[in-house]
């Protein structure tokens, strides 16, 4: 397990269209100082519950520094997936949510796992709330304060992405509607981002199709054979006749 699988990092709330503006900055070809000072100036006066309002230097900052990290300057080992899902959304801006999903979720495997432990709650039940969600996470990562605090900003987070919605009673979520991913590339960008999420780098291809981590969207069927002959990223290994793992080269 590598350092970006035990980091939290997420300290706001992550909206979506933020998401959406630095990828456009960084597909318009501007350089990293640039982006950063767009990025500043355009969240000056943007709160994480959509509202406008000035923010203070330091939570500003906090969200910089996650859109930089997750679309500018990631991880090197993760260049090549941030390639690969800078051109799927170029041309393929309809899909910008699971892109972005895929993106964040590799960066910081954190949001991963929120996702993971909400959208296995979410098989078991129609309504989960905060509280259920961070007791599973303090299982995986200790009973720690930033647990507790930073969960919370990633809940946020799926609310105003639309993946979940806010229920009668505060603090309990409802799934939305899923997103139906029809595109077998869009797909295997998403299975590579669970491998990255994931220590190890690999994963059961019939788990990956179900992984509770994608809550907010549907997969096609795809088979091991299929995956192989369209990404050089992805080794496909097959354990008898129904077992295909799926693990990052």
């Amino acid at each position: 397990m590598d350092k970006r699988h035990e980091t939290i990092g997420i300290k706001q709330v992550i909206r979506f269209e933020w998401m959406q503006k630095v990828a456009n900055l960084l597909m318009a070809g501007l350089d990293d100082k640039t982006i950063r000072q767009e990025l500043h100036e355009f969240l000056t006066y943007r709160k994480g519950n959509g509202s406008e309002g000035k923010r203070s230097d330091q939570t500003r900052t906090f969200v910089v520094n996650n859109l930089m990290k997750i679309w500018v300057s990631p991880d090197p080992d993760l260049i090549p997936f941030r390639d690969a899902a800078l051109a799927f959304l170029q041309a393929n801006p309809s899909m910008d949510m699971a892109v972005h999903w895929g993106m964040i979720s590799a960066v910081y495997p954190f949001w991963f796992n929120v996702a993971r432990q909400t959208g296995r709650l979410l098989a078991l039940q129609n309504l989960v709330t905060k509280t259920q969600i961070i007791n599973r996470l303090k299982e995986q990562y200790g009973d720690r304060q930033t647990v507790f605090r930073y969960a919370r900003f990633v809940i946020r987070s799926f609310v105003a992405w639309g993946a979940l919605k806010d229920s009668n009673a505060k603090g309990c979520y409802e799934k939305a509607a899923p997103v139906s991913i029809t595109n077998p590339n869009l797909a295997m960008l998403m299975f590579e981002s669970a491998l990255l999420a994931t220590p190890g780098s690999k994963g059961v291809l019939g788990l990956l199709l179900n992984n509770p981590a994608f809550f907010p969207f549907q997969f096609p069927v795809m088979t091991g054979d299929f995956i192989s002959q369209r990404n050089d990223r992805i080794d496909v290994v097959r354990y008898g006749l129904d077992d295909v793992t799926l693990i990052l080269k």
